[in-house]
């Protein structure tokens, strides 16, 4: 059974696992403490993929002393081998005594094989502790697993009054500036960021992170897509130019202008879908198959719409911004025509809290 030191050694390998939030993916966030006689004598994250796991930092930093050791880690530990050796090998080999877990992992690769193999060594496994705070720091890589698609973001900005533009299609700046920087973080975190060709068209948008946190922990720039059936995307958008990748879904055949897409540097890829749209589901997929575990929507009424209303959005993440836009402005979301209270689409607000001079609310969908 779990004791009051489990929890609180658990709690600072959470806390080290938040440390690869901007650099991991598409490997989750995993934190390591190894704790012997009473005392922590080693620690380690996964810092980006690639590199060395959690438990592997953790043995490391320990120094040879881990024989007997419990080691807390946020994840159970990888038995396969990928580019790193499984770590279930460097705590046998190590000599740790027990192993406590947050939650078992999702990977069907892993899943429960990782626990075994350390219970066959004679190492105690212990597992669900703190699990809900660590299904949090992962909801992405959790989704991919179990559901074959990636955690799915949508932020928006609005006034008071509820208004994304004016009704010109003006739209800079509903937020003030402490508000553009959370953004900023809430891009790096995720794998994709994506939009829809009217927002290209009209704005022009940069979709890169502009966040300077330090060469160890510099976040790859998230893969940029821009959902556009009939191509209608210039060649010469700023997003082409700029670092990182992008990806053109389009729904009709690519020919002349994917070529001149391609030839400016982005990737085209037909996916099924319509001269109106492209199936939402189908590009979550093929986003999945691409190791994709969170993506931020950044887009106008009708794509934030279409995707809450298919029911493929996680979380709203709602800037609310202390000024008035008026009745002629933009809504927040193209919904279909609703006439019953009955037909509501139902909301959980989960976090409230003020950015600078704005209101920052998280939401959930019941599902």
């Amino acid at each position: 059974m779990a004791t009051a030191d489990d929890y609180r050694y658990m709690a600072r390998a959470i806390e080290l696992a938040r440390r690869g939030l901007y650099t991991t993916h598409p490997n989750p966030r995993v934190g390591c403490v190894l704790v012997k006689n009473g005392q922590m004598i080693g620690e380690g994250y996964h810092r980006r993929a690639g590199e060395l796991h959690a438990e592997r930092n953790a043995i490391a930093d320990a120094g040879g002393s881990a024989e007997g050791a419990t080691a807390y880690v946020t994840l159970e530990p990888c038995c396969h081998h990928g580019r790193t050796p499984p770590c279930t090998e460097g705590l046998i080999e190590a000599g740790v005594a027990r192993v406590v877990m947050a939650m078992q992992d999702p990977n069907p690769l892993v899943a429960g094989e990782g626990a075994r193999r350390l219970r066959d060594a004679g190492i105690e496994v212990e597992s669900g502790v703190l699990e809900s705070q660590v299904r949090e720091l992962n909801p992405g890589f959790i989704r991919r697993m179990d559901s074959g698609i990636p955690y799915v973001r949508c932020k928006l900005a609005m006034s008071l009054d509820g208004r994304t533009a004016m009704n010109s299609g003006e739209s800079k700046w509903i937020t003030g500036p402490a508000a553009r920087a959370d953004v900023q973080r809430l891009r790096a975190r995720s794998d994709a960021i994506v939009t829809g060709i009217g927002t290209v068209l009209a704005d022009d948008p940069s979709m890169n992170v502009r966040l300077e946190m330090g060469e160890s922990n510099e976040p790859a720039q998230p893969l940029r897509v821009v959902l556009d059936p009939m191509l209608e995307m210039p060649s010469t958008a700023k997003m082409l130019k700029l670092p990182g990748r992008t990806l053109v879904i389009c729904s009709c055949e690519p020919q002349a202008r994917g070529k001149a897409l391609a030839e400016a540097g982005a990737e085209v890829v037909m996916l099924p879908g319509s001269s109106d749209g492209i199936e939402l589901r189908q590009l979550l997929q093929h986003l999945a198959e691409r190791q994709i575990n969170e993506v931020l929507v950044e887009a106008g009424s009708t794509l934030a719409g279409a995707a809450l209303w298919q029911g493929l959005v996680d979380e709203l993440v709602v800037y609310a911004a202390p000024h008035i836009m008026g009745n002629g402005g933009r809504g927040l979301f193209h919904l279909p025509e609703l006439e019953l209270m009955q037909d509501r689409v139902e909301l959980e607000i989960s976090d409230v809290r003020m950015v600078g001079r704005d209101m920052r609310m998280t939401i959930k969908p019941k599902r």
